[in-house]
């Protein structure tokens, strides 16, 4: 079965505008996060899924320079964005959802939610989202092709479209769903940058592993306890899924 990974990324973020490209010790934030998801080796293909928007023309020509396919699709459908992905030549049987904001995406945790797809038949997603205990930041979904498929033929709401998967998630009764669970409840941690004091944490992490980019999460957990000083560092940044959760606020309005 092929297995595909699709990093959604832009240039046009509201609050921190061009982030994806920004410096972490001598590498764009992208390149960290690409080099730990090229260490799955059970994924066949990365594709950077950007916008069709001209501000993102920059990260299509760093993506190709990085020998990755990229595709441009929608701004604001990100569903359609990755459906065109599959159906314009990076048809995968096994999807990997990878978001650009989270550099530090660990490759065990990715391995493990595609192992339990292709060790399961019955199971059409699995993410560690469902009920969130790792970090923010660690979230991954992996789903089969016909998933991404009736979502995008059947998601109707904004919200569902603009963040790919709550279709998916919000209807257990279409979809067999597995929920991965870390064995501490650290959803209130962010490693997930939306704003300035978000990539400074993220650089104050860095600063230790940044000649060991593939270092496995659990040490960086070790490395945070033993200097909780940095979580100091963007405490009050945000709220988690802030981005999915003002979407519904605007559907409610």
């Amino acid at each position: 079965m092929k297995v595909v990974a699709i990093i959604q990324a832009r240039m046009g973020s509201s609050r921190l505008p061009g982030k994806v490209l920004a410096d972490i010790h001598g590498r764009p934030m992208l390149k960290w996060l690409l080099d730990r998801v090229r260490s799955v080796q059970e994924i066949d293909e990365i594709v950077v899924a950007t916008t069709d928007n001209p501000k993102d023309d920059p990260l299509e020509l760093w993506v190709r320079n990085q020998n990755v396919a990229c595709f441009r699709g929608s701004e604001s459908d990100v569903l359609d964005r990755f459906f065109r992905c599959l159906e314009e030549g990076h048809a995968g049987d096994i999807i990997v959802r990878v978001t650009a904001d989270d550099p530090l995406k660990d490759p065990g945790v990715i391995r493990e939610a595609i192992k339990i797809l292709l060790k399961n038949p019955a199971v059409d997603y699995c993410s560690n989202i469902l009920k969130p205990t790792y970090p923010e930041g660690l979230d991954i979904e992996v789903f089969r092709h016909d998933v991404l498929v009736r979502a995008h033929r059947e998601a109707q709401l904004p919200s569902e479209r603009e963040h790919v998967t709550p279709y998916v998630w919000k209807n257990p009764d279409k979809f067999r769903l597995c929920s991965m669970e870390h064995d501490r409840d650290l959803s209130r941690w962010r490693w997930t940058v939306d704003k300035p004091e978000d990539l400074a944490f993220i650089r104050a992490i860095c600063e230790e592993f940044k000649e060991r980019p593939l270092t496995p999460f659990t040490e960086m957990i070790a490395y945070i306890e033993q200097n909780p000083q940095l979580l100091e560092i963007n405490s009050g940044s945000a709220t988690r899924n802030e981005g999915y959760l003002k979407s519904l606020a605007k559907e409610n309005k």
